[in-house]
């Protein structure tokens, strides 16, 4: 064949890639993990599954994102500023603890059930059924963050006078969080945004008042 050893000398003296070809896109690639993750969570994605709808080879995987593990800590990373950012900013930019519930209620509404992507939340599920204590062990620790996080302005709330003086902020906290797990788990079983709305209206209904 005309050409072949002429190519197979190319081949042999060009410089090799680092571990992924020219047109690897890592935040594309990234992205599609997430989905994947997000989708059948940790235990049930494969590194075949992950190489599939990433669209890279397993070489590339490693080279880029290190192993599974690696890279399921860098998604989690990812999903928390891209999609589930907005517990945060509730909680930062409303004027009270109630406000700030009452927003992220309903922005949870809209976000766990948004069309084109897995619904729910990534955080409350990719560790279902799953073998690795340390990817347990993580995701508890950020729901568990979380909780603490509305305990803490709960109480600022009690000491400005805000909420009653008798108010149990740490299970006022965990209502929140159940509500918030519920309605994640209700997303994925087919709820829609606008019975999750009503879900979360009931929700606030028993907020504590001065």
């Amino acid at each position: 064949m005309v050409g072949s050893e002429d190519t197979k000398t190319n081949a042999q003296t060009a410089p090799k890639p680092r571990g992924r070809p020219r047109s690897f896109d890592r935040e594309t690639a990234l992205e599609k993990a997430v989905m994947a993750f997000w989708e059948h969570g940790y235990e049930a994605t494969s590194v075949s599954d992950l190489t599939r709808v990433m669209g890279i080879g397993a070489p590339s995987l490693y080279a880029a994102f290190g192993d599974k593990r690696a890279l399921f800590d860098e998604v989690v990373t990812v999903y928390g500023a891209r999609y589930g950012s907005f517990a945060d900013r509730a909680l930062a930019e409303e004027p009270t603890a109630r406000a700030a519930v009452e927003r992220m209620l309903r922005e949870a509404a809209a976000e766990y059930t948004a069309p084109g992507r897995p619904h729910g939340c990534l955080v409350i599920h990719a560790a279902t059924n799953c073998t690795s204590p340390e990817v347990e062990a993580s995701l508890r620790e950020r729901r568990n963050a979380n909780i603490a996080a509305f305990e803490s302005r709960m109480k600022a709330d009690i000491a400005s006078g805000e909420l009653p003086p008798g108010t149990d902020a740490a299970a006022l906290a965990r209502h929140t969080g159940a509500i918030i797990q519920g309605m994640s788990q209700q997303a994925r079983d087919g709820a829609s945004r606008e019975e999750l709305e009503a879900l979360a209206e009931i929700a606030m209904s028993i907020w504590p008042r001065t």
